[in-house]
This record gives structure tokens, sequence and C-alpha cells, in this order.
């Protein structure tokens, strides 16, 4: 059995979960309030989630079937429709679709958990089942976040979502980090807290997450949820625990200024 997936799988179902119970208190003027991504309202943010819920799940079904990829016209389509409900509606199909998708990758057996490869129609080759999974908890996790955050300022990204986060997100930083706000090349030591971890982050020509430097120029200590929250953006002062400590060379600022989301 691939325990990374079987990991990730798990803290999906938890999350779907969480949202789920918390979707379901929600009136109709709270599902129009801005979510964290300042560009959606919350009913917009559950509609992201959802849509990508079911292109997310024909990937899947394809690559069992031993189909290729749907195809960016299906996800166009997929995405009009979702796009034309109203928020009411948005939030109300929500749960019935994640739970297909969830309920799909829970289904998968511990050969295809290790085996079965899914062409996703943007990468330039499948990944496995861990791979996928796993960009889906990131999207679901940030994304529950942001609904959690219209109501709750000092929401947090779930912790077993987190750990397994800190090494999935850890790729997105070649292409989402700009090392370029900082000067010149930086290594900086990162500890992460609850649980406890050692990271290196080095801001040179790309930004990358390491194993813990021997030297650095810098240091951030920091709860591991909230260094996923930097590293995507999520890191307004408004939401930042008064334990993140950054010492050295560089400031919390310079910090945010090199990952302003994605």
């Amino acid at each position: 059995m691939s325990s990374q997936a079987a990991q990730i799988i798990a803290a999906l179902r938890r999350g779907h979960d969480e949202l789920v119970s918390r979707l379901a208190a929600l009136g109709p003027d709270d599902i129009v309030r801005t979510s964290g991504s300042a560009d959606w309202t919350v009913a917009q943010t559950v509609s992201h989630l959802g849509s990508g819920a079911v292109i997310s799940k024909a990937s899947l079904d394809a690559a069992l079937a031993g189909d290729a990829n749907p195809g960016m016209d299906f996800n166009k389509e997929v995405w009009a429709r979702w796009d034309g409900m109203t928020p009411d509606e948005q939030v109300a199909a929500f749960p019935a679709v994640n739970e297909e998708l969830v309920g799909a990758f829970e289904a998968l057996d511990d050969r295809a958990l290790v085996e079965l490869r899914i062409d996703l129609g943007f990468m330039p080759q499948p990944l496995d089942v861990a791979g996928v999974a796993g960009m889906r908890l990131t999207e679901f996790a940030l994304h529950a976040w942001d609904v959690n955050v219209a109501f709750d300022p000092t929401a947090t990204v779930a912790r077993d979502a987190a750990v397994l986060l800190v090494d999935t997100i850890g790729p997105l930083l070649r292409f989402a980090g700009k090392a370029d706000q900082v000067d010149g090349a930086v290594t900086v030591a990162v500890r992460a807290t609850m649980p406890d971890r050692d990271l290196g982050l080095v801001i040179d020509d790309v930004v990358e997450l390491t194993d813990l430097p021997a030297t650095a120029e810098a240091k951030i200590v920091a709860p591991t949820e909230y260094l996923v929250r930097l590293f995507s953006g999520r890191h307004a002062a408004e939401h930042t625990p008064v334990s993140v400590k950054v010492t050295g060379s560089l400031t919390l600022d310079d910090l945010r200024r090199v990952f302003p989301g994605y």
C-alpha cells in the first residue's frame, strides 16, 4: 500500500466532512461574504472546489477505464456550468460531487494506490495516486481555509493536511515564489512547529525547499500550518500567529513579497 496516498486520502476525507458541516450552518448572507481569496465570495470558492472535484473525478475515472483524459473542452463545460449557478446552488451542489471524488479515492485498492497513473491533461506526464490526491489536498485545504477565515480570522489549515502539504507544496515554490523580491541569494533555516520539523528555504534564481542548511542568513520559526499559508500567499498580518518569528537578514514582509500567492 502507498502509505503517503492513504494518508492524503484520509486528510481529504476529514477535510470534506468538516467543510460540509461548516457549509450546512451558513445562511444566504454568509455565503456571499468575501472569502480568504479576496476576489471570490464563499460561494465562489466552494464552486471552484466543486468544479475541481468533478474534473478530478473524471480524470480518475478515465485512468481506471484505460481511457484518455476528457480534455480541456470537458473542463470548460464544467466550469461554465458551475459559474452559471446561483450562490445557493453552488453551495448545495458541492457536498455530493466532492463526496464522489473522495469516495472514489477511498475505493482504490492497494495495487491501484501504488501502480495507477492518472493523466490530468495539463501535466507533462501522468501522476500516481499520491501525486494527484496531493494536488487535490493542496487545493482543498487552502480553499477550505479561505472559507473558514471569512468567519474566523484566527482560522488555521487543518493540521493533518498541513503536515502533508509542506512536502506537496514544495515543488510549486519554484514557479510561485518570486526570488527577485530579495537582493541576492538568501538561505533560510526553517523551524516548523506543531509538529516540529527542520527545513531549509533557498531564495536564489528560483525558490525551493531543501533540507536544513548548515548555515543560513535568516531564520523563520512558525507553525507548520502557517508555513503552508505563507508559501501560498495567505499571510496577511491579521491572520499571522504571534508565535511567528523571523530573524537575520530577512523580515516577514520580505518573505510575504517572495510568496504573493497563486
